[in-house]
């Protein structure tokens, strides 16, 4: 029998399935009785899943990152589909099927890994690919690159989703540094690279997406900055010489501006051509894939427009369901 994904359910569905448990809670409702809420998810997306009249042998029976048999019924609320559970039990790991949880394959991430390491080699700045090479020879740092996601809610939020993230940049930042040519275009590649690293150390994600205590108490920007200066060490040892100090600065302004705007985390405003360029090049492509998702999450599957978010202030257009492109 062929896996019910969760990007395929409709609502009033009959399930029973395999996902993966996240964000446990034991809730009060408003008539103080007690009900259990969780994260389900797969490769396709997540969804809430609600057990009522719950009580702490429910909530102790499963634990986040469990893999676990669930039998429920779709609902439509609020403009969304949820998953009322009858019940939810953990699930031996050898009855599951490790693809069905890999947004990015294997051999897409292999691939991936090669568009990163020939943009990295082919800067022109010396020391920049000298600090590049600290990363890419460190293979503790690179295993730890192919599963990182970009994000525990937002954009690219599964496992390989960061290095997804980078070499969508990569790609889009090589046409802007060409078009703009008083754009650095070794600092760009170098600060597409850079300006996420610090969610290795920010997020979990085995197995399923969390934060870290460090992630929490300094964020990944911080923890970016930490990892640069580190290989900046290494680099100078190597090459015998001091790493240009004025380049390390600037490579810190794109990490710790890349947010745009204060209210959006971003400790510096952008102030050079680099760091704005990096700025606006990752909001297109974090806002694009939300959108995406979105849209491919969506109720409406008869209509032309999704229903409306909060969080956006918005509907967002599909294109008429009648004419493809």
């Amino acid at each position: 029998m062929p896996r019910c994904f969760i990007r395929t359910l409709t609502d009033g569905q009959d399930v029973d399935e395999i996902f993966l448990a996240s964000e446990k809670q034991l809730r009060t409702n408003r008539g103080g009785n007690l009900y259990l809420q969780v994260r389900l998810s797969d490769k396709s997306g997540s969804m809430v899943g609600m057990l009522w009249n719950a009580n702490q042998s429910h909530y102790d029976g499963i634990d986040n990152g469990d893999f676990v048999r669930v039998r429920a019924k779709t609902q439509l609320y609020n403009g969304g589909l949820q998953l009322i559970l009858k019940s939810v039990t953990t699930e031996d790991k050898s009855h599951v099927d490790p693809s069905d949880f890999q947004t990015v394959s294997l051999g897409e991430l292999d691939q991936l890994m090669q568009k990163v390491s020939a943009a990295l080699r082919q800067m022109s700045n010396f020391h920049l690919r000298s600090l590049a090479e600290c990363f890419l020879t460190d293979s503790a740092f690179m295993d730890q690159l192919q599963k990182a996601p970009a994000g525990v809610k937002n954009h690219h939020a599964y496992r390989g989703g960061l290095l997804q993230h980078i070499v969508s940049l990569l790609q889009v930042s090589e046409f802007v540094a060409g078009h703009y040519p008083n754009l650095d275009a070794d600092l760009m590649t170098m600060g597409v690279f850079l300006h996420d690293l610090g969610k290795l150390r920010e997020l979990t994600y085995e197995p399923d997406l969390g934060y870290t205590d460090a992630g929490q108490l300094l964020g990944h920007m911080i923890l970016a900055i930490s990892m640069v200066d580190e290989k900046i060490r290494v680099a100078e040892t190597l090459m015998g010489e001091p790493f240009p100090e004025t380049l390390a600065v600037h490579l810190k302004h794109l990490i710790v501006s890349h947010h745009g705007q204060y209210e959006f985390g971003s400790p510096k405003l952008p102030m050079s051509r680099e760091a704005m360029a990096l700025h606006l090049i990752d909001n297109l492509d974090a806002k694009l894939h939300s959108f995406d998702q979105l849209i491919s999450e969506d109720v409406n599957s008869e209509s032309s427009w999704t229903v409306y978010h909060s969080n956006l202030g918005r509907k967002i257009y599909k294109g008429s369901p009648t004419n493809s492109p």
